[in-house]
């Protein structure tokens, strides 16, 4: 199926940002007075929520945690936002699927005023559409609302055109949420069964595979459905 718009998450499914963020959580972590664990353990970080994630994975208060994103973002704000890597391959998946017509959205959790200069700095903000996130103030928190944000501004009548691409289940839920198809990608941080429980209607395990499966007249690679 060819469809008309295109949701894309930023972390995880377009670029590999885990040092960025790791490094910027454990500057916050510090600035908070708490011991960091191993970076590994931090890899929950990427994807859903900061606000969220302070609270869910270290027992912060709401108070707490909005101080934390702060000392986040301190860092994340000058630094942190251009440690991270664009995987291979997205750059000419994008390129293709525009001149193929396809309204391409950003959806990402990441203030969208970040995300703007990571898709910059990686020149492939021409490719999109619209680009919709979080805000600093923290009015859209969760990824149904960044969704909901898109469909709204970008006049999205039919959903059941438009398929979300993300690599946590709080991408494939908020997708389904509003009718979508939904792809959960394998080679960022969710994993397949985090994306399988969600409910994903096809899992791709690299930007080829998900290529098949966004462009399924364009050259072949492997994808698994559900």
């Amino acid at each position: 199926m060819k469809y008309d718009y295109v949701l894309f998450d930023l972390d995880g499914t377009l670029t590999d940002p885990a040092v960025g963020i790791t490094e910027s959580v454990i500057y916050a972590l510090e600035k908070s007075g708490v011991t960091s664990p191993e970076r590994e353990s931090l890899y929950k970080f990427i994807g859903p929520p900061l606000m969220y994630s302070f609270r869910e994975y270290c027992g912060m208060t709401e108070e707490e945690a909005a101080r934390a994103v702060g000392y986040y973002r301190e860092r994340f704000s000058s630094v942190g936002l251009f440690e991270n890597e664009i995987y291979s391959g997205v750059g000419e998946l994008l390129s293709r699927l525009k001149s193929d017509g396809t309204k391409i959205i950003l959806a990402t959790s990441k203030p969208d005023v970040y995300s703007e200069r990571i898709l910059e700095h990686f020149d492939i903000r021409k490719y999109f559409f619209f680009v919709a996130g979080n805000t600093l103030s923290e009015s859209r928190p969760e990824k149904e609302d960044v969704i909901a944000y898109a469909v709204g501004s970008c006049g999205i009548e039919d959903t059941s055109r438009a398929v979300m691409v993300g690599d946590r289940k709080y991408d494939i839920l908020g997708g389904k949420k509003f009718g979508m198809k939904t792809v959960g990608v394998t080679y960022g941080y969710g994993g397949a069964e985090e994306l399988c429980e969600a409910g994903a209607d096809e899992l791709a395990d690299s930007v080829s595979a998900l290529e098949k499966i966004l462009r399924p007249h364009g050259k072949n690679a492997e994808s698994v459905t559900m």
